[in-house]
């Protein structure tokens, strides 16, 4: 993996904190290679009540392509960036544009995961 990020030039790698623990191994061989280190996020992960991870590898039910302003706006929400209530009727582009500009990923820190409740 190390030497994959190298050879694509990445430079930022974004991830769940479930995957913590692989950092710290990986920026000890990105440094033996004499490779560069990206900058990491681990963001909280998204549960179920019982606890339970939400992805493919569980069978979650997917996002909703079919409504993407509604589905991005919920999931900004959700990860506590707070978006304005007038960007849930703004247009897609416009609302990349606000979460581009308004990211703070400070407010994620120390939060392992986040009860997702449809």
């Amino acid at each position: 993996v190390v030497v994959d990020d190298a050879a694509q030039d990445i430079t930022e790698v974004v991830r769940g904190v479930d995957l913590l623990s692989n950092t710290p191994r990986q920026i000890a061989l990105q440094s033996a290679l004499g490779l560069p280190t990206p900058d990491y996020l681990h963001l909280p992960l998204a549960t179920d009540r019982t606890g339970q991870k939400l992805g493919k590898s569980t069978a979650a039910t997917p996002v909703n392509s079919l409504n993407a302003v509604g589905t991005l706006w919920n999931v900004l929400q959700f990860l506590r960036q707070n978006p304005p209530d007038e960007l849930q009727h703004a247009t897609l582009n416009t609302l990349w544009q606000w979460a581009i500009e308004h990211w703070q990923p400070d407010v994620l820190k120390n939060i392992r995961q986040l009860e997702y409740v449809a």
